[in-house]
């Protein structure tokens, strides 16, 4: 204001930007009823946009959110567009991506080779999709591999080519009353599909959809979403092709939309790249000349209990902070292995990026590389805390010493966290929480801090510290990380334990998949400990159990066994609980904790919640009952939901364990087995009714893909107690 005058100046570039960077959205409904208005000078133009809807994370280059910082910047606006964006009237007042047929970005189609191919190119994709071809869409954060869904040949052939063995697809739909046909949805549901965010969720099948087998083989739940751009649309309903969009009456039933990319590579994000990569993959391109300047793939949900569980955090959502309780040192957090992400905080702001994936090839580090220095440009943030996993071999692990020797020390703080401390303090950050808590981290994977293989973990927990309360009895996982592609050995590992023998049992399914002569050699490597590491894995007994009801015994993908034994139990009915033990297994002497590099002196942090002693869950008696009862001819669905029921009883005790050698009464549920939807959709309701306050996640992923939030907030905890922490935040400009 300025003598009662309103003032809107432009932006200005002047030290650090302190607005939120904003996600990408789903096309509005009146930017929809404009493209497909034949008065419309938009009608039928794919690059439609305004304030309230379109590209905005992945086109932006640095901050302030102008169209000169954004990858938008080549097209300059015609008379028409520029009128509408100087009219503070307007619908598209200040909206950056604003463009029309005369001055923005524009489709072209090409073969499979990158030669331009003549016709509509809309249309034309429309024609080759018809035909059962394979088309790699170039969209907001990436391509997407097209193909008609209810098309079986043309889904097991993209299969082939793309190497995805068995690992559901996600369909798009045309609209809510097809998504109907296909699975079941609540009202939260359909918020969710039709929301400005436009995730893919995880909704149970409806049995009368007429996608083909393959898009999801041996699955209750289809991943589906709604078109969420211009280009979605019009493949779905270009009228000149045959389709309405006012009558709904789309051309596909439905459509695989899929990653652009090989499986486990990043999603390809440029034309040259696309053909590059996936030139045996897709027959056709259907490109543009808007360049996408963050890739980022499509967000996944599902509904649990009626509650939203974010299952990848990526478009749509990233990079949104989720805000502290208190300001923090200017902290980035690196993730671990499997589902990476980043986060950084400003503030009480915590800023998550995109989903990255897996770190476990070159061109997925090279994506994690290049969003450390995105993410850090646009926020124009020099980190003085920097929060890594304990993993001494992880790539992000190893990536931050190189990191840190480049850069010298210069007072920077590195902060390892452990990886289930990690797990159980990203729900705390989400919920603005300091005080101790029962954690249940349950995941497949986690260094511990004795070197064993974590995953069943009962931690008592502040931010800054925790102590091991509990943990699921160590098992050798035979042949290392093998064991997590082969649930086999996992079965003959638990079948050992519980018997101390597995020679009586090389009639069940597991102990079929090797011979005799193997079976004695991986026996004798168990018993010297040979690639045999200890593991309190929860995902590991699942993928056991799995194995021993004949369900799967080789993993296509991560999580397919677990996944395979919680749908054969959903359809049991009620089981009663099997038996398990809980023993004392007294003080562990573990490492200090948290580990701090550098020389900068003694955090002085408070202690953990002190355990009186470490105690055990065992599952050899279930795994002996399980046995019997497939001796017995007991159906497998009602071993399964057993199997269920004897974990929820297990953590349900433990937790009342806990509070009466504590007094603590929060419980907080993290790690990849909170996706099971009979864990999670039932043991909430049973602590709440034992009278514990439950926390779960709300805005990150209860995955790996939320352990960079938790890792940012402890780090920060023991920033702030160290002598040498610095409070707020560095700019990388200065």
């Amino acid at each position: 204001a300025n003598r009662g005058r309103f003032e809107i100046r432009e932006s200005a570039r002047e030290g650090r930007p302190l607005t939120l960077i904003p996600p990408d959205t789903a096309t509005c409904t009146d930017c929809l009823d404009e493209i497909f208005d034949p008065a419309d000078r938009r009608y039928l133009y794919p690059f439609t946009n305004c304030t309230r809807c379109g590209p905005r994370f992945t086109i932006i280059r640095s901050l302030p959110y102008d169209r000169p910082f954004t990858t938008m910047s080549e097209f300059e606006m015609c008379g028409g567009c520029r009128r509408e964006y100087e009219d503070p009237s307007d619908r598209r007042f200040h909206a950056q991506p604003n463009a029309c047929p005369e001055c923005g970005p524009s489709l072209r189609l090409l073969d499979a080779g990158g030669v331009p191919l003549p016709g509509d190119p809309l249309v034309e994709t429309i024609s080759l999709l018809r035909r059962g071809l394979i088309v790699a869409v170039k969209g907001l954060g990436g391509f997407h591999l097209a193909v008609d869904a209810t098309d079986d040949g043309a889904v097991r052939r993209l299969r082939r080519r793309k190497r995805r063995e068995e690992k559901p697809f996600a369909v798009m739909v045309g609209g809510i009353e097809e998504a109907r046909r296909m699975v079941r949805l609540t009202a939260e549901a359909v918020s969710l599909l039709e929301g400005p965010s436009r995730p893919i969720l995880l909704a149970p099948r409806s049995g009368e959809e007429s996608v083909s087998g393959a898009v999801a083989p041996d699955n209750r739940y289809l991943g589906i979403m709604l078109p969420y751009t211009p280009v979605h649309y019009l493949l779905f309903f270009h009228p000149r092709a045959g389709g309405d969009y006012r009558r709904s009456r789309p051309l596909f039933r439905a459509l695989v939309m899929t990653s652009g990319n090989m499986s486990e590579e990043p999603i390809c994000r440029d034309d040259e790249e696309a053909i590059r990569r996936l030139g045996g993959v897709a027959d056709a391109f259907l490109v543009h000349d808007r360049d996408i300047h963050v890739r980022s793939d499509d967000s996944v949900v599902s509904l649990a209990a009626g509650e939203v569980s974010i299952l990848r955090r990526s478009r749509g959502y990233a990079p949104l902070p989720v805000f502290l309780r208190e300001p923090a040192p200017c902290t980035l957090a690196l993730g671990g292995e499997l589902k990476v992400t980043l986060c950084l905080t400003d503030g009480r702001r915590a800023f998550l990026s995109q989903h990255i994936g897996d770190l476990e090839n070159i061109a997925t580090l090279a994506f994690f590389r290049e969003a450390v220095e995105h993410f850090t440009k646009i926020l124009d943030l020099a980190p003085t805390v920097y929060a890594h996993d304990l993993h001494p071999d992880y790539l992000s692990t190893k990536y931050l010493r190189e990191r840190l020797e480049e850069a010298g020390d210069e007072g920077v703080l590195a902060v390892g966290v452990q990886h289930h401390h990690a797990h159980i303090v990203s729900v705390m950050a989400e919920h603005g929480l300091d005080r101790p808590v029962i954690g249940l981290a349950l995941d497949g994977t986690g260094y511990g801090l004795d070197g064993a293989i974590w995953g069943g973990e009962v931690l008592l927990a502040r931010p800054e510290s925790f102590s091991r309360f509990a943990h699921l009895a160590y098992v050798p996982m035979p042949g290392g990380t093998a064991a997590i592609r082969e649930p086999w050995r996992m079965a003959f590992s638990y079948l050992r334990e519980a018997f101390h023998s597995h020679r009586p049992f090389m009639d069940l399914p597991p102990l079929r998949q090797v011979g005799p002569d193997d079976l004695e050699s991986l026996a004798t490597a168990c018993e010297a400990g040979l690639n045999c590491p200890p593991t309190s894995s929860m995902g590991r007994l699942f993928d056991a159990v799995a194995s021993l009801l004949d369900l799967r015994h080789r993993a296509r993908y991560e999580g397919q066994a677990a996944l395979m034994l919680e749908m054969l139990a959903s359809g049991a009915g009620e089981a009663d609980a099997l038996p398990y033990a809980v023993r004392e297994a007294g003080a562990e002497a573990l490492p200090s904790y948290p580990v701090v590099g550098g020389d900068h002196g003694r955090p002085e942090i408070p202690p953990a919640p002190a355990a009186p002693s470490t105690l055990v869950l065992d599952y050899q008696p279930a795994v002996r009952a399980i046995v019997e009862g497939i001796r017995r001819g007991r159906p497998r669905e009602v071993l399964a939901a057993s199997f269920h029921e004897t974990i929820l009883a297990s953590l349900l005790r433990v937790a009342r364990l806990a509070r009466e050698a504590t007094g603590i009464g929060t419980v907080s549920l993290s790690g990849g087995c909170w996706q099971n939807r009979i864990l999670v959709g039932r043991l909430p309701d049973l602590l709440r009714g034992a009278g514990f306050e439950v926390l779960r996640h709300r805005s990150v992923p209860p995955n790996d893909g939320g352990l960079s939030l938790g890792q940012a907030y402890a780090a920060s905890r023991v920033a702030r107690a160290s002598k040498r922490s610095r409070e707020g935040c560095a700019s990388v400009s200065r």
